[in-house]
């Protein structure tokens, strides 16, 4: 299979963040999974949700509160959930869960789920941020509630394609994304939640950079909207999908939520490569000192 579809869903938290923990999920999952249902009538063969899709950008504060909302990967609820639909709809879902593992060590984690609803393995975000968002005291609060990952750069063999993941802060990194590609990566999926003011003029840099350096697609997906009572900024959306030249291939709006479509060819992937090089003409051994400084 040449042409693969690619589902990108973009989508605002509906909730004010004193509502419960449990209120937030339920109301998110079953939002998210209509979207999906809606990716997939439109022909989507791999879908992605934002990072930690089922409630809102809890880290703008500090709140112990927020780690009821984690879960077990691929034990708990949500796991099972969505690959009973993955399997129902014959789609691939990335699916961003921030993960409970024994009794309260925290990650901020992406599980892949294949077409047949087999969970495949799961990705761990390494990068964790710690840092304001403009004045007042909201922000990227990441180390308060996740540990940095501890499973590596893996890549999932799907019915589709061969899948990498990064998470939001981690696209800020290329290393992790060359060894993405190094393990077979064809296409590398970045769940984000983003604000404007902070990251935006990077949003449309950093990531088709990644793609053409790496000769793989590069689909980056951000959520939209204000969160309330934080009010940290506007969550600018623009989701979309970037080909291994760098070229945007499908993005979505600022400020609604959408189910953006895009087609990914893996023939462009060997034609890019069989003009750049890149892989063949690296040079590892000169790179010591990158992860010695």
């Amino acid at each position: 299979m040449t042409i693969v579809r690619i589902g990108l869903i973009q989508a605002s938290n509906d909730l004010h963040g004193d509502e419960p923990v449990e209120a937030h999920k339920r109301l998110a999952i079953e939002k998210h999974i209509g979207l999906i249902r809606e990716a997939a009538a439109k022909g989507a063969q791999m879908i992605s949700l934002q990072e930690i899709f089922y409630g809102p950008y809890f880290c703008s504060e500090q709140k112990t509160k927020w780690y009821a909302a984690a879960e077990e990967v691929p034990n708990g609820l949500t796991t099972k959930l969505f690959q009973e639909l993955a399997k129902e709809l014959g789609v691939v879902i990335v699916l961003p869960i921030y993960e409970r593992e024994g009794i309260a060590t925290y990650y901020n984690t992406a599980a892949v789920i294949d077409a047949d609803g087999a969970y495949l393995g799961k990705y761990r975000k390494h990068h964790i941020p710690h840092v304001a968002a403009g004045e007042g005291t909201s922000g990227f609060w990441e180390k308060y509630y996740f540990k940095p990952g501890n499973m590596g750069y893996p890549v999932f063999d799907t019915a589709f394609a061969k899948v990498g993941v990064y998470i939001c802060y981690d696209r800020h990194f290329p290393e992790g994304a060359r060894a993405l590609g190094l393990n077979g990566a064809e296409i590398v999926f970045n769940p984000s939640a983003t604000v404007a003011g902070t990251s935006e003029y990077l949003w449309k840099l950093e990531q088709p950079a990644h793609a053409v350096a790496n000769g793989y697609y590069v689909a980056a997906i951000n959520r939209v909207g204000i969160e309330a009572p934080w009010n940290m900024g506007e969550f600018y959306g623009q989701s979309y999908l970037v080909d291994p030249r760098g070229s945007i291939v499908a993005i979505g709006s600022r400020d609604q939520d959408e189910v953006i479509i895009g087609e990914m060819d893996k023939e462009l992937i060997r034609e890019v490569r069989d003009v750049w090089q890149f892989y063949r003409d690296r040079r590892p051994e000169t790179y010591d000192k990158i992860v010695s400084l």
